[in-house]
C-alpha cells in the first residue's frame, strides 16, 4: 500500500486544480467498483453497487493546499495569495512546483523582524530575470503546490499532502479488499474541500446518502508541549466526536465504536477544537444525513511534511471495510 501511497502524495492538485490526481485515482479504483463519474464541480465518484442495504458515502478529498499567483513584476518575481490555509513562516525558502512541471522557491521581502512576515510579503522566484521570461512559464490565476517527495521511515512515512490523499489511498485500498456488501457504497473523492467544502457539499446533495462518512486526517497531541489532544500516532484509527464543522451523529459514532470494538480494530476517540472535514458539508445536506468521521492522526498538519503512522492507515483501512460489510446499520 505504501507505494499506492507515494503516487497520489506526490501528485499535483491544489484545489481547484484536481485533474491530475483525479485522473490517479480513478485508474486505480476502476477495477473494483460498477461505476465511475465526475460529476459538474469535479468530483470523482466510484460506485459499488449492493441489495437491499443502506446508500453510504465515503469522501476523502483529492485537493492539496497551495498557492495562487496574483502578479508578476518587473523583475520576474510572482506574488501569490494562499489556496487553502498555509502559514507563511512554514512557506519560507519551500520548493512549488506549477501544473505544468515548473519549480519556484518562496522566498521574502528583507525585515528585521520575522514577526511581520506575511503571505503578501513573500514571493515565487521561478529564475526569470523579467516579467516577460517569467510569463512564458506561469500566468496570473496559475496555481502552485508543494514539491515534496514521500519519505518511508519505517512505521511512518512523511509527505506533502497526506492531507488528504493519505484518506484516497485507504478508501482505494478498502474497494480493492471488499468482496461483497449488501449497501450501495459511494467511494467519493472531492474537489475544493481545502477552501470551503465545496465539492462534498454538491456531491452528498446528488447522492443523498442515507450515512455519510468523511475520512480525513486530524492532528494529534504526542509531540513534545503538543496542543493538548488525546490522540496519538501507533493508536489506531480515530473516531471522530466533534469538530469545529461537526457533531458526530450519536448513532453513527455508536456504529463506527461498536465495528471497532467486535473485530479487534485499534482506535481512538477524537475531539478537534479546530478545522473540519467533509462531514460538515455533508451532514447538513438536503434534509441532513446522519454523518460521522474517520480520522488518520497526523503530524505537522498543512505543511509540507506531514506524518502518518503505516499501522494506523492499516486501521483506518479495515474500520472501512468491517463498517461497509456491516448488514444491519440503524440510523
Amino acid at each position: 500500500m505504501k507505494e499506492l501511497i507515494r503516487k497520489f502524495v506526490e501528485a499535483y492538485g491544489p484545489s481547484g486544480n484536481e485533474e491530475q490526481i483525479r485522473k490517479l485515482i480513478a485508474g486505480e479504483i476502476t477495477p473494483h467498483v460498477d461505476e465511475v463519474r465526475v460529476d459538474a464541480l469535479g468530483n470523482l465518484i466510484a460506485v459499488k453497487r449492493g441489495k437491499g442495504g443502506k446508500k453510504i458515502m465515503l469522501a476523502a478529498h483529492m485537493d492539496e493546499i497551495g498557492g495562487i499567483i496574483t502578479h508578476i513584476d518587473d523583475k520576474g518575481f510572482l506574488r501569490f495569495a494562499s489556496v487553502g490555509g498555509t502559514n507563511p513562516h512554514i512557506l519560507l525558502a519551500e520548493r512549488v512546483v506549477f501544473e505544468n512541471g515548473t519549480i519556484g522557491v518562496l522566498g521574502r521581502e528583507h525585515m528585521d523582524d520575522l514577526k511581520e512576515l506575511r503571505h503578501s510579503k513573500m514571493f515565487v522566484d521561478i529564475g526569470a530575470s523579467s516579467r516577460e521570461e517569467a510569463a512564458e512559464k506561469v500566468s496570473i490565476g496559475d496555481t502552485f503546490g508543494f514539491w515534496r517527495h514521500m519519505d518511508d521511515l519505517g512505521d511512518f512515512l512523511v509527505a506533502k499532502a497526506m492531507d488528504d490523499r493519505i484518506a484516497a489511498a485507504i478508501l482505494v485500498q478498502a474497494a480493492r479488499e471488499l468482496k461483497e456488501t449488501i449497501h450501495e457504497v459511494y467511494f467519493v473523492f472531492t474537489v475544493q474541500e481545502e477552501v470551503g467544502l465545496r465539492g462534498a457539499r454538491t456531491a452528498a446533495y446528488g447522492i443523498n446518502p442515507d450515512l455519510g462518512i468523511a475520512v480525513d486526517v486530524c492532528g494529534t497531541g504526542d509531540t513534545p508541549k503538543a496542543y493538548t489532544m488525546d490522540v496519538a500516532c501507533g493508536n489506531g484509527a480515530a473516531i471522530k466526536i466533534k469538530d469545529n464543522s461537526l457533531m458526530v451523529h450519536p448513532k453513527v459514532k455508536e456504529l463506527l465504536i461498536g465495528v471497532a470494538k467486535q473485530h479487534n480494530i485499534k482506535y481512538q476517540l477524537e475531539i478537534l477544537e479546530y478545522g473540519g472535514t467533509d462531514a460538515g458539508a455533508i451532514h447538513i445536506t438536503r434534509e441532513g444525513v446522519p454523518s460521522g468521521c474517520i480520522s488518520i492522526p497526523t503530524r505537522y498538519i498543512h505543511t509540507p511534511s506531514e506524518m502518518v503512522n503505516i499501522h494506523d492507515v492499516r486501521a483506518c483501512v479495515d474500520l472501512v471495510v468491517k463498517t461497509l460489510e456491516t448488514r444491519e446499520i440503524n440510523l
